[in-house]
């Protein structure tokens, strides 16, 4: 018996209920995995806003917490996209898009706050996740939300490295 105002579907009575709620919310990016087309580019663009947004809020460069950040979302998108994907009985939804953004903060890692380098870091991080290039359709096959985050993972560090050369060798002046 439950007691008034309270269902059987209210979240404080079923915490797992709650638990997968929350878990879809952050597979999804707060419901950006559900914009058309291109759920994973829409993912990838609000990444690069809230990345602007936070170190233009923050000047000073705070590359160490940005670089923690993106650690503990893509540690823990492992078992929230893992989670979401077993619910809806499928491999890797394309609604899922918190790999996305771990990727796209990681090719954002000691990145200058410039247009220039944002729309570029945007550009190669989304190639390289679309293309796929070796490794990376390799990690995809691994289980559960190992496979749908690591490959993002993999793309970002080539965007980054990618980054990180023209930063060094070329700068914008």
């Amino acid at each position: 018996m439950t007691s008034a105002g309270n269902s059987p579907s209210d979240p404080e009575e079923n915490p797992q209920r709650l638990a997968r709620w929350f878990c879809r919310v952050l597979a999804t990016w707060f419901g950006t995995g559900f914009l058309k087309p291109g759920p994973g580019t829409w993912a990838s663009a609000s990444a690069i806003l809230l990345w602007w947004l936070a170190f233009w809020l923050h000047p000073g460069k705070p590359w160490t917490s940005f670089a923690v950040t993106t650690l503990v979302l893509t540690m823990g998108g492992i078992p929230i996209s893992g989670i979401t994907a077993r619910e809806t009985r499928q491999r890797d939804p394309n609604f899922i898009v918190i790999d996305e953004v771990a990727g796209q903060w990681i090719a954002l890692i000691a990145v200058p706050l410039r247009w220039q380098y944002a729309l570029a870091s945007f550009i190669l991080f989304r190639g390289f996740d679309i293309f796929k290039p070796p490794p990376l359709r390799l990690l995809e096959k691994l289980p559960g939300g190992w496979g749908i985050m690591l490959d993002d993972v993999g793309a970002g560090l080539y965007a980054l490295a990618l980054m990180q050369l023209w930063i060094h060798l070329a700068p914008l002046r």
